[in-house]
């Protein structure tokens, strides 16, 4: 059975932050163990036939809404496994502004950063509260070293996150504003649909702040975007519940027609409505 401790961190007000999170952990009601087969279908890969399901056993570890899973510069010790919730990983700079790297959600490996140099290079913060489990880096490259087919496995989701960020890059550098949003919703809809939930309505755990942080854009372009895309009837929006009505018009979308150009079609379109709403009234007076 795998035993963790709380690493020592920054700052003596960040260690008593971490201790009392961990703390609060280990307190709560519930399961608070998972085996090496339940992590594995977790993180989609096949669970390592070598070790038997119940020989290892990963402790949970709970989050509350705005504390931190990891600070800049934190000792690494441990890989983070969501297992429910919504966290975001920031860069900080020297005045407090907050670069967000990635939204990880059910299924996403936090704490990688940390391999290279010992130490965490962005830091992780629940967006609701979040249920992770803990994998201490020393046993998992020990168990590594006796079952290669583990160790290729977690080779393997590794890359899979680095994946994602690669085509995060390559997105902000190649799309326009509006493009970058319809990916982001794209995105997001085909997630909460592999997790089981509804990819046609879905609530943003996330601020347009920090949506537009990750994109590369400012708060009021996401807004003015979302309002755009709103308007058109791409999507509907509902502060942050968000409704996909053309998931093939996002997925396509290059640009947005000037404003004028859209008010025009909307009036065309409203206009072209009352005309038939106007035609089928005989009809119906007549039935």
């Amino acid at each position: 059975m795998l035993s963790t401790q709380t690493p020592e961190i920054r700052s003596n007000a960040t260690t008593a932050l971490q201790s009392s999170s961990m703390e609060a952990g280990r307190q709560r009601q519930g399961r608070l163990w998972s085996n090496l087969k339940e992590v594995c279908d977790l993180l989609h890969i096949p669970a390592a036939c070598s070790i038997t399901a119940e020989e290892l056993l990963f402790q949970h570890v709970q989050f509350k809404t705005g504390q931190r899973i990891h600070t800049i510069g934190q000792p690494f010790d441990t890989l983070y496994i969501v297992n429910s919730g919504f966290l975001k990983t920031v860069l900080i700079d020297e005045f407090g502004n907050e670069q967000v790297l990635s939204f990880p959600m059910k299924g996403d490996m936090l704490g990688v950063d940390g391999i290279h140099t010992r130490h965490y290079s962005s830091e992780a913060v629940a967006l609701s509260d979040c249920d992770l489990i803990l994998l201490p880096f020393k046993k998992l490259t020990a168990l590594g070293r006796i079952h290669l087919e583990l160790e290729n496995m977690m080779y393997g989701v590794m890359s899979r996150e680095l994946v994602r960020e690669q085509a995060m890059i390559g997105m902000l550098g190649a799309l326009s504003a509006e493009a970058r949003v319809a990916r982001f919703l794209v995105s997001l809809a085909e997630r909460f649909s592999q997790m089981g939930y509804s990819s046609k309505l879905f609530n943003l755990r996330m601020t347009r702040h920090e949506i537009g942080s990750y994109l590369g854009l400012t708060l009021e372009t996401v807004s003015r975007t979302l309002s755009a895309f709103n308007e058109i009837g791409l999507i509907s929006v509902d502060q942050r519940t968000i409704g996909i009505k053309d998931a093939d018009a996002l997925k396509t979308l290059r640009r947005l027609p000037p404003s004028r150009a859209r008010a025009k079609q909307l009036a065309a379109a409203k206009n072209k409505s009352a005309a038939e709403q106007a035609a089928t009234l005989p009809l119906l007076a007549a039935i």
